[in-house]
């Protein structure tokens, strides 16, 4: 089992930066990978990053790309997402999630374990 929880999570105005972080406990955070997703009301979860186990390799959706940036801590059992230069279109609860294969995974389905999510909200 891997327990997660999120936080940075907050209300911002457009234009400005968040770093979420998540931090894990229960099993070697080294052997996991990691997304971050995202749901806005009425909408699907979406990928919108991904890291290796390594912390190496990493996927951005195209909504996200050249604004947000992941990275992974191993020694600390934590990833980040720096989220920058937000948008209205940002705001959801974002969600960590890990899964023990590697590879680049964008369907939820793909990851075994799941945090509780925090709000980020970006007033214009």
């Amino acid at each position: 089992q891997v327990q997660l929880v999120e936080s940075g999570g907050g209300l911002v105005q457009a234009g400005g930066s968040l770093r979420l972080s998540c931090a894990a406990s229960g099993r070697t955070f080294s052997n996991y990978a990691m997304g971050w997703f995202r749901q806005a009301p009425g909408k699907e979860r979406e990928a919108v990053a991904t890291i290796s186990r390594s912390g190496v390799r990493t996927y951005y959706a195209d909504s996200v790309k050249g604004r947000f940036t992941s990275s992974k801590d191993n020694a600390k059992n934590t990833v980040y997402l720096q989220l920058n230069s937000l948008k209205t279109e940002d705001t959801a609860v974002y969600y960590c999630a890990a899964r023990s294969l590697n590879g680049v995974v964008t369907s939820s389905s793909g990851y075994n374990y799941w945090g509780q999510g925090t709000q980020v909200t970006v007033s214009s």
